[in-house]
């Protein structure tokens, strides 16, 4: 059986730097990215009658999957994270990323087409892919086919819970500086929020001690975890 080779169309800008952090489905967070096109995909005829549709399909590649399928055995069973890490079910059965081709698939709605000197950029919200991801096609979104409104989801029938986020009082004077100074907007502090409302942890960890740490868009950023909060401790321009 001979491989399928896909050719890469453009390629995603997000504030996610990481893979620790990005939402496990698309649109749980309004972020605003971007796909760059490339030759000779950055044609602007490509794209006619695409402003008629609110929402579009975007085919991805997992190019930073480290511990994925590739050179290795086919692992028939995986341990969703909604499922807390600690039940094996069928990969087919879930979205996990170490599957036998490592292709993505995430719904997300369109903001608009537009021409940056030489570039073709796609500007879409509610992705949930990293930064860099290779994409490999771009379909529309069908309404009255693609929405099924009685369609069971099995373990992830319900969007997950959200927890609060609070700023320490010394990081919230940095913020408070940080958006004065406008080295960040109050669009990149409310897609932070909503990223760690999400408790972006491993569903294995629960240390209420425990510093973790996540790059988004251009902030290293400390946080801990509790019950119901998460506290965000640091934030550090990365430069």
């Amino acid at each position: 059986m001979s491989d399928l080779c896909l050719p890469i169309i453009g390629y995603m800008h997000s504030p996610y730097q990481e893979k620790f952090g990005i939402p496990r489905q698309p649109n749980l967070v309004q972020v605003e990215s971007y796909i760059e096109m490339v030759e000779p995909y950055n044609d602007l005829l490509a794209f006619e009658g695409i402003e008629e549709f609110s929402h579009l399909w975007l085919v991805w590649q997992f190019h930073e999957n480290k511990n994925g399928n590739e050179n290795h055995k086919f692992r028939s069973q995986v341990r969703p994270p909604r499922l807390g890490g600690n039940k094996k079910i069928g990969v087919f059965a879930t979205r996990s990323m170490y599957r036998p081709a490592p292709i993505g698939l995430s719904v997300v709605q369109f903001k608009m087409v537009k021409k940056v000197g030489k570039s073709v950029r796609v500007y879409v919200t509610g992705s949930d892919l990293l930064n860099g991801t290779p994409i490999v096609d771009i379909k529309p979104y069908i309404q009255y086919s693609d929405a099924i409104s009685d369609a069971k989801s099995g373990y992830a029938q319900q969007e997950p819970d959200r927890k609060n986020v609070i700023w320490s009082e010394n990081v919230q004077f940095i913020l408070n500086e940080l958006l004065k100074t406008q080295k960040i907007t109050q669009q990149i502090q409310n897609e932070l929020e909503q990223v760690l409302s999400l408790d972006p942890r491993p569903a294995y960890q629960d240390d209420e001690s425990r510093v973790y740490k996540m790059k988004f868009s251009d902030l290293d950023v400390s946080f801990k975890i509790y019950q119901q909060t998460v506290e965000i401790i640091d934030i550090v321009m990365i430069s």
